[in-house]
């Protein structure tokens, strides 16, 4: 073990801390990494972790699983890759099957909801920092600020497909890098490439890819991918066949996390398959949102209740852990399949010059998608009526002031001001607001 490298064993525990404190959705997991990865435990440089963190973007999928799931094959090979990924769902896995049984039993779970309730503006705080945080060291030149506000007006008011504005932003630097603009050259982009890095490629053979070592892993993590659908189908009972097929198609298409499918796995859920009864689907991404864990651990939820109602011979309870189980297999196992397949490539590729030019266009733009996730975030936490409008080709959400919840905003602010003038830790901010909302909303709400 090279001096200076965490131990895999001090890497799990942190694993853990992130898989417990990956609230809010991409934006807020994406801060919470970035924070303990780079700013407290220094093991991943600047520069590299934002490396990662384009490739994810661009790859179907959940970007901060798939970012944990990177980080930890760096850290610790193939092994670290997989404990990094389990364990950055598994609590939020947890905690949603407990809540997704609650719901198909009881529908309501009014203390966990109260929790939650004050933990939401929280996150605001959190993501804000990030923001903070990311963009100083992204947003270096004014060209680089100009594709962020793009990146964020493309979203918020056009509603261009994420992938677009990735692919955007990449081909303005891949072409500004080969056309010698200084701020998308690899010296520019070098900064922070320090004894983190060095210490990550000591020895660091898994770093280079090899044609025998990716065919084993792709014939393994297919095998693992579709093993439990093709058993299912065999089978021939419940859902659970029809859960495996349909998850497996949406792990390849989800590209621009949760938002951007939530629609057609409402369809499908609601009107194709009846898994879910209308409206169900915007009460299973509540209960994402609230949870630890990528917010596409929604597909758990409708998981739950096609097995729930569609057992098979099973027990409802027994077929919803079964359905829940089978859609975050076919969620998550495809992901480590890109990581650990495509990392060594992308690692081999960081002294492109026109590669390096198009990511770093890919980190501005990254930033003005975490505006926007903060924006929608900020909206739907502190007001409880959002109006849809369009003018033209503009989309506007529109807030019903009337409908503001001054409980949520006075959250909000004391916990930007706890992180952001006295540095309060994260878990301590979170903990502090999940408790007063839920004082609030059992003990003083009127």
């Amino acid at each position: 073990m090279n001096e200076g490298h965490p131990s895999f064993g001090e890497a799990f525990r942190v694993w853990v801390k992130v898989g417990l404190l990956s609230f809010g959705g991409p934006a807020a997991q994406i801060a919470t990494m970035h924070r303990i990865l780079v700013d407290e435990k220094k093991w991943i440089s600047e520069a590299r972790f934002l490396h990662a963190l384009n490739f994810c973007m661009l790859l179907p999928g959940p970007e901060a699983q798939q970012l944990a799931t990177y980080v930890g094959w760096l850290l610790h090979r193939g092994p670290g890759g997989v404990a990094a990924g389990i364990l950055f769902v598994l609590p939020g896995f947890l905690v949603m099957m407990g809540l997704a049984a609650l719901y198909a039993g009881f529908q309501q779970v009014p203390l966990v909801d109260a929790l939650f309730y004050g933990i939401k503006p929280a996150v605001l705080a959190v993501v804000l920092e990030a923001l903070l945080r990311i963009g100083r060291r992204a947003l270096k030149h004014r060209i680089f600020l100009w594709l962020a506000t793009a990146a964020f007006v493309g979203i918020f008011f056009l509603a261009i497909p994420f992938p677009l504005v990735v692919l955007a932003a990449g081909s303005v630097g891949f072409v500004a890098a080969r056309a010698g603009h200084p701020a998308f050259l690899p010296a520019a982009q070098a900064q922070d490439q320090g004894a983190a890095d060095r210490i990550i490629e000591t020895g660091a053979d898994h770093l280079r890819p090899g044609a025998a070592r990716l065919t084993r892993l792709v014939v393994l993590l297919l095998l693992l991918w579709w093993g439990p659908v093709l058993a299912a189908m065999a089978w021939g009972e419940g859902s659970f066949a029809a859960i495996g097929l349909f998850f497996s198609k949406l792990a390849v298409v989800t590209f621009g996390g949760a938002y951007a499918v939530l629609a057609y796995v409402a369809q499908e859920a609601v009107e194709v398959q009846g898994w879910l009864r209308p409206g169900e689907m915007l009460d299973g991404l509540g209960l994402a949102e609230t949870t630890p864990g990528p917010l596409i651990l929604v597909n758990q939820f409708v998981g739950f209740l096609a097995g729930w109602r569609d057992p098979g011979p099973l027990a409802p309870w027994l077929g919803g852990v079964a359905g829940a189980a089978m859609a975050v297999w076919v969620t998550f196992t495809p992901c480590f399949l890109w990581i650990l397949a495509g990392a060594p490539f992308v690692e081999r590729l960081r002294g492109n010059g026109a590669l390096s030019g198009a990511l770093s266009a890919i980190t501005a733009a990254v930033v003005g998608v975490i505006f926007n996730l903060a924006v929608w975030f900020a909206l739907h936490v502190l007001f409880a009526r959002i109006d849809e409008q369009r003018i033209g080709p503009i989309q506007l959400g529109v807030p019903q002031w009337s409908s503001l919840d001054p409980a949520a905003l006075v959250l909000a602010v004391l916990a930007a001001v706890a992180m952001l003038r006295f540095h309060a830790g994260m878990l301590t901010t979170l903990a502090a607001c999940g408790l007063a909302g839920a004082v609030w909303r059992l003990l003083l709400l009127p």
